[in-house]
């Protein structure tokens, strides 16, 4: 069976923390990177804990981008499907580790924050299936599992 390719793996990573940032940091204002450990009306602070975040995010969106162009072109489902998995496993890492464990943040502070905390979990198992199942499906002219490398 093939596996999930890492760079796009990698770059699935940094696009579900860009996601993540955006979306819930900045347009919702759901919750900042550092919310649940300072007073959230410390603006500075939260800007520079989200701004920290969205750094790292890119690094790991360039990493990603750098080890694809070590390669030959991937299939567009091999490459839509590791970032899919990326994506999720951002979710997993970033939720056990940042609402669960550290108590960072909330995907969303108040009185639902465990539902919330765990939707997000649930999207991030979502999406690693559908990507890793998504890469996979890739198959070559006589049925057998293909590289997922496009072909010169």
């Amino acid at each position: 069976m093939r596996r999930v390719d890492r760079a796009a793996l990698v770059l699935g990573l940094g696009v579900g923390g860009f996601v993540d940032g955006i979306v819930i940091h900045q347009l919702l204002g759901w919750h900042h990177m550092l919310s649940g450990w300072y007073p959230l009306d410390d603006v500075h602070l939260m800007m520079v804990g989200d701004g920290l975040f969205h750094l790292f995010c890119l690094l790991l969106v360039l990493a990603g981008i750098a080890m694809l162009n070590r390669r030959p072109p991937l299939r567009t489902a091999v490459l839509a499907g590791g970032m899919l998995t990326g994506w999720g496993v951002f979710n997993l890492v970033e939720g056990v580790v940042d609402h669960h464990l550290l108590g960072l943040h909330h995907v969303r502070h108040g009185a639902d924050e465990l539902i919330y905390d765990i939707a997000f979990l649930v999207v991030g198992v979502v999406l690693v299936v559908a990507g890793v199942l998504m890469s996979r499906s890739v198959r070559s002219a006589d049925g057998s599992a293909g590289t997922g490398v496009v072909p010169r």
